[in-house]
C-alpha cells in the first residue's frame, strides 16, 4: 500500500515509486512493459531526473490501485517545495561530482548561484555523463544554454561535443 499522501508531501515521486517496485519486488523494466512506457523514462523517474506526467499517473494508477492523480498530486507538492527553496540555497547532489572535478576548491562551499558560469564550463569541459546530468537537472537546458552563449571559446574539444551530446546548443 502506497502512504498517504500528507504524509509524504515534497517527496520525488520518483523516491516512493522505487520504494514500492523494492516492496514488492517489480523491477523497473517489468513496470515499463506493463504500463507502456519507455524503460529510459521509469529509470529517469526513479532517479529523479523526471518528474511525472499526467499520461503516467494514470498508469501508475492503474498498476497499483490507486487515485489516478496520487502521482501527480505528489509531483505537485514535489514542484512547489523545490520552488521555495530560494535558488541561491539550492545545491545539486554533490554525491553525483566527483571530487577531483572541483580540485581546486572544496565542493561543499561551493556557491552554485554565483559561479554557475565556471561551473558549467568545467563539468562540460572535463565532467562524465552522471556530472553532466546533474548539472542539467539542477541548471536546467535553458539555463545552461543561455550560459553556453556567454562563455569565451573553450579550448577543450569536450565541451562543444558534449554541449552538442545533451543538445544543450
Amino acid at each position: 500500500m502506497l502512504p498517504q499522501l500528507s504524509k509524504i508531501k515534497g517527496i520525488h515521486p520518483g523516491l516512493i515509486l522505487k520504494r514500492e517496485l523494492k516492496r514488492k519486488n517489480i523491477r523497473s523494466n517489468d513496470l515499463a512493459i506493463d504500463i507502456g512506457v519507455h524503460k529510459q523514462t521509469i529509470s529517469a523517474i526513479l532517479n529523479q531526473r523526471r518528474g511525472i506526467n499526467p499520461s503516467i499517473s494514470i498508469k501508475l494508477a492503474n498498476k497499483f490501485d490507486i487515485d489516478e492523480d496520487y502521482f501527480m498530486l505528489l509531483q505537485a507538492s514535489h514542484d512547489v517545495k523545490k520552488a521555495l527553496i530560494p535558488k541561491t540555497k539550492r545545491i545539486p547532489n554533490i554525491e553525483n561530482f566527483r571530487k577531483v572535478l572541483f580540485w581546486d576548491t572544496s565542493i561543499d562551499k561551493i556557491d552554485w548561484a554565483k559561479n554557475k558560469r565556471a561551473i558549467i564550463k568545467r563539468v562540460l569541459e572535463r565532467g562524465n555523463e552522471n556530472e553532466l546530468n546533474e548539472i542539467i537537472v539542477f541548471y536546467g537546458k535553458e539555463e545552461i544554454s543561455n550560459e553556453i552563449k556567454t562563455i569565451e571559446n573553450s579550448r577543450m574539444p569536450s565541451f562543444k561535443n558534449n554541449a552538442q551530446a545533451f543538445n544543450l546548443i
